[in-house]
């Protein structure tokens, strides 16, 4: 699974397809849509979306019919959006999760987080960090923010992974010296504020008010719990 997860959100609502694009969108997710079930079938099959939140009731090709037809084509995640609340309906359906109308955005987008999770296997979800608007992959060394890759050097990574692992948790300069650069760290304990200068740089952090990299005055730095 790509590190920008791809949606599709197939809804024939248009003002409340157009709200959760922009939402997820904003979140970090790469967003495909569709308002008919034949429409969806298309788009699935040519683009191979990671995950896809699919309407109960779609003109065309129901919701149902489209998640059978998913089911034997792929392995991507499934999404089932109803009005309805009958349990056993749900059941012979055979979608991952159920959000039931009305529901939040935010909720649909931990919805999908946990289901890509999920997804992803215990082994892999584990080398990923979800903070804030950033996705951290450790064992790509590759950062994302709202889905678009910022290019670190191995120590800019090494620290800031280290940080982002433990929101709010303070780190000396030498304790990321010695996260970042292990037994090479002595004698370079001065470095430490233009690595945190780059990163911050990097990332778009106001120096004046940061975001994700804090400075504690007296002791070090610490990664924002706002995440």
């Amino acid at each position: 699974m790509g590190m920008e997860p791809k949606l599709l959100l197939v809804e024939d609502e248009l003002g409340m397809l157009e709200e959760m694009q922009t939402y997820l969108q904003r979140e970090g997710f790469r967003v495909l849509t569709a308002c008919t079930g034949k429409e969806a079938l298309m788009i699935a099959r040519s683009e191979r979306p990671d995950l896809v939140v699919l309407d109960w009731m779609l003109p065309e090709k129901s919701g149902i019919d489209v998640c059978h037809e998913l089911r034997q084509t792929s392995h991507c995640g499934i999404i089932m959006v109803t009005a309805r609340s009958d349990e056993s309906d749900k059941m012979e359906i055979g979608a991952d999760d159920y959000l039931t109308k009305p529901f939040s955005l935010r909720e649909l987008a931990s919805r999908i987080r946990a289901l890509l999770r999920r997804l992803r296997g215990p082994e892999d979800s584990s080398t990923f960090l979800e903070r804030d608007n950033l996705i951290i992959s450790e064992s790509k060394c590759q950062v994302f923010k709202d889905g678009q890759e910022i290019p670190l050097t191995p120590t800019e990574f090494k620290i800031l992974f280290t940080l982002a692992a433990r929101p709010g948790i303070v780190f000396s300069r030498l304790q990321l010296l010695k996260a970042a650069l292990e037994d090479e760290y002595m004698g370079y304990e001065r470095t430490m504020d233009s690595h945190i200068r780059n990163l911050r740089r990097k990332l778009g952090d106001d120096p004046a008010n940061p975001r994700y990299i804090q400075t504690v005055y007296g002791f070090g730095y610490r990664f924002g719990e706002r995440s």
